[in-house]
């Protein structure tokens, strides 16, 4: 049970304002609010996009009722999701456009914010020419948004610099399954998982990330199914894991060839699979040939026996399905990491079938449907290629353009952010090296931003234009198992702030694009974003709002109304590309691109903790989420802490090639002797990416945030108060 809601006064006085909202009365008095209505929708945070159903009254959110008819949560919900609906009332909402003066911030009209926002934009192309703008959009966007921002920097702004905040998430997972596979999804619905006898587990803290799948692994074990999970920290999973793989940050490549060895020296493959549906085998069994236990343990730290075992459970089960998230993904090799995870299960015939896959675990509300339709720097709706001749035709008769207006493929995140160091680009964050960011957005000759919260990297706006929450504008989002879902419209945008969308309509009028963007709702955007997808690999062609709301979702792809949507893919034995068959590839182990060495000899790893959700921008407003983790702490073994003199509480400063931080330890047993662990959901000086580096993957363009080498020493004592559990949260 909840512990009882502490007063404003004292939240605000412990945290500070911005950090300890509770709402007028506490949350006793809002429970009792009787609503108007109750709204059917999905939770704005993570990519489960769990169902829920808020509690509208006077045009407010004031609670919410779970939604047990759901199929994929029932009701349950995890802690953001229970209090998601406080962020609506909450003191910080932007209520009006804001124009940077030097005095600061101050309340502007729509008309003034809008006409220097297309004035600005004008003078920077028409000196530096198109491309010296570029957009960075959003994973949380509903589908709509993305698909319309994508239009707007391409037709709009004629700009091929346009990338998104799921550059830094999902995308080593999506450019490796495109290789293998030919389509960016999870293969199977997340109720296969029970129905497996072997749940593989990597790189994904399931309980804090994605609270709600944990209870799909536990009815996979429930019905007999082992489980078996890899990570550097004993997360919460792994107290009641079958078999612990307890590698060191950035070796899952090597964890993952010496499965592979083992399942392939042992006769466990399954051969007939693989000749049937597969090409490429021989080559990558000749390069795990190599990788035998011994050596993918000492690279590791897994013992061989533990390896060997994991590989049998594998090879030898019917059905397997493997989990993997981040910790794989957000590496300088997360392409070859998410490659080998499917070559293994390519090679154990582990595909296909109910209770047989490999599942990416999206972390963004619409990680999944906000890289299918354009926002992506490389990819056109329906997760079209940008330099396919075909592709770029079939979307230029939909948006009534010639196939060579469509600009080639842009910049990612990161190297748009090294362009503007460069001096290249000046834009319209979560991004590594936060130094080197902000670097860059202080060079900026126009910087605009749209949001509904004052982020940190809205303090560097020259314009911050008020947007919309996700319930105050309809749309649609694709769920972690490819499943597209109704984002109902509970309530309208407070105060003088406009839905995000009718903020892009209106800048692409002033700047003269009117005739390209003629919707009068997101249901006309959908309609044409329907057709725009149509033939391609993520079709919605077939998908409609209402069917969604009959079916509680639809699986893509969905070429026709009639269609019944693929809850899984490759049933009928063939894969998205032109032969049909799925490619094994040569994954080459390397090592991480930030070095271990005398004076930064231990590994640091970040990541997320339950109650917070990414760059923390909503969640730290939220007083409940704050009070559970006021603060990020340094996660340390007692061997490491006993070696640096540090114990519980100590303030630890965490130096890296890059900067330094100082953070309370928290001394534990969960975590290898060699590595330490920051969460990342806090800004300025207590920024774990102020630490991370900004080595690329050179397939997907992801940074390397799970591996930094870095040093650790006992720091001075300095004033601070004590949060929950004698925690010192420090407040200068």
């Amino acid at each position: 049970m909840a512990s009882p809601p502490q007063p404003l006064a004292e939240l605000v006085a412990r945290y500070g304002p911005h950090l300890a909202y509770a709402p007028p009365g506490g949350y006793a008095e809002q429970r009792a609010n009787a609503p108007d209505r109750l709204v059917k929708t999905h939770c704005c945070f993570c990519g489960q996009q769990c169902g829920i159903q808020l509690k509208v009254r006077d045009n407010a959110v004031v609670g919410f009722e779970p939604w047990e008819e759901f199929p994929f949560n029932q009701g349950m919900l995890c802690p953001k999701g229970v209090r998601r609906y406080l962020q609506s009332a909450h003191p910080d909402r932007l209520l009006a456009p804001l124009l940077r003066t030097p005095e600061g911030f101050r309340p502007a009209s729509w008309d003034a914010a809008l006409d220097l926002t297309v004035r600005r934009l004008r003078e920077i192309q028409e000196r530096h020419g198109k491309d010296a703008v570029a957009l960075y959009g959003g994973a949380s966007l509903t589908t709509e948004k993305a698909y319309l921002l994508g239009k707007f920097a391409r037709v709009a702004l004629g700009t091929r610099h346009i990338d998104y905040n799921g550059r830094l998430c999902m995308v080593s997972a999506g450019t490796a399954y495109k290789l293998a596979f030919g389509v960016d999804r999870s293969p199977n619905p997340w109720s296969d998982i029970p129905k497996a006898q072997v749940a593989f587990v990597i790189g994904a803290n399931i309980a804090e990330c994605a609270p709600i799948t944990t209870q799909y692994l536990w009815r996979c074990r429930d019905a007999g199914g082992r489980l078996i999970v890899a990570d550097p920290r004993l997360t919460p999973i792994t107290r009641n894991a079958d078999l612990y793989l307890p590698l060191r940050p950035g070796t899952d490549l090597a964890l993952l060839l010496g499965l592979l060895h083992v399942v392939l020296r042992d006769g466990l493959e399954d051969r007939g699979f693989i000749a049937a549906h597969t090409t490429g085998f021989d080559a990558v069994a000749e390069s795990v040939a190599a990788w035998d236990p011994e050596r993918a343990g000492r690279v590791t730290g897994v013992p061989p026996a533990a390896i060997e075992k994991a590989a049998h459970w594998l090879g030898e089960a019917e059905r397997a399905v493997t989990l993997h998230a981040r910790g794989l993904e957000h590496q300088s090799k997360g392409v070859e990491n998410c490659l080998a995870v499917i070559n293994l299960t390519l090679a154990t015939g582990q595909i296909g079938r109910e209770g047989a896959g490999c599942m990416m675990v999206t972390g963004q509300g619409n990680g999944q449907g906000g890289r299918e339709h354009g926002q992506k720097c490389d990819q056109l709706p329906g997760q079209r290629s940008i330099a396919d001749p075909a592709a770029r035709e079939h979307v230029a008769r939909v948006w009534g353009i010639a196939p060579e207006e469509i600009p080639p493929a842009g910049l990612s995140a990161v190297e748009i952010m090294e362009a503007i160091h460069r001096g290249e680009i000046n834009p319209l964050v979560s991004l590594p090296d936060a130094s080197f960011t902000r670097e860059a957005l202080a060079k900026l000759e126009f910087f605009g931003v749209v949001d509904f919260f004052l982020s940190e990297t809205a303090h560097y706006a020259d314009v911050v234009l008020a947007g919309s929450l996700q319930e105050e504008e309809e749309g649609v989002v694709c769920s972690a198992e490819g499943r597209v879902l109704h984002i109902q419209q509970a309530v309208d945008p407070p105060g003088d702030a406009w839905p995000d969308t009718r903020i892009y309509l209106e800048l692409a009028r002033r700047l003269g694009k009117e005739k390209y963007f003629p919707y009068q709702s997101s249901r006309d955007i959908f309609a044409e974003l329907r057709e725009a997808s149509r033939g391609g690999v993520a079709d919605y062609a077939g998908i409609t709002y209402e069917r969604i709301d009959r079916e509680m979702g639809v699986f893509w792809p969905c070429p026709s109304e009639d269609h019944p949507g693929t809850p899984r893919l490759f049933e009928a034995g063939r894969f998205f590309h032109a032969d049909g068959r799925a490619r094994f590839t040569v994954t080459e182990w390397r090592e991480s691109g930030d070095p271990l060495d005398a004076d930064f000899p231990v590994l640091l790893t970040t990541g997320r903790v339950v109650s917070q959700y990414l760059s923390g921008t909503q969640t730290r407003r939220i007083g409940a989420l704050v009070d559970q983790f006021p603060g990020p702490r340094l996660e340390i073994h007692p061997r490491l802490a006993a070696e640096h003199g540090i114990a519980e509480g100590d303030r630890v400063t965490v130096t890296t090639r890059r900067d330094a931080i100082t953070l309370p330890a928290m001394v534990v047993r969960t975590i290898r002797p060699d590595t330490v662990f920051i969460a990342y959901h806090w800004p300025g000086e207590q920024s774990a990416n102020r630490l991370t580096h900004r080595t690329l993957d050179p397939r997907s363009k992801i940074p390397e945030f799970k591996v930094s080498a870095c040093r650790i020493a006992k720091a001075a004592a300095a004033p601070g108060v004590r949060g929950p559990g004698g925690l010192r949260v420090v407040t200068d």
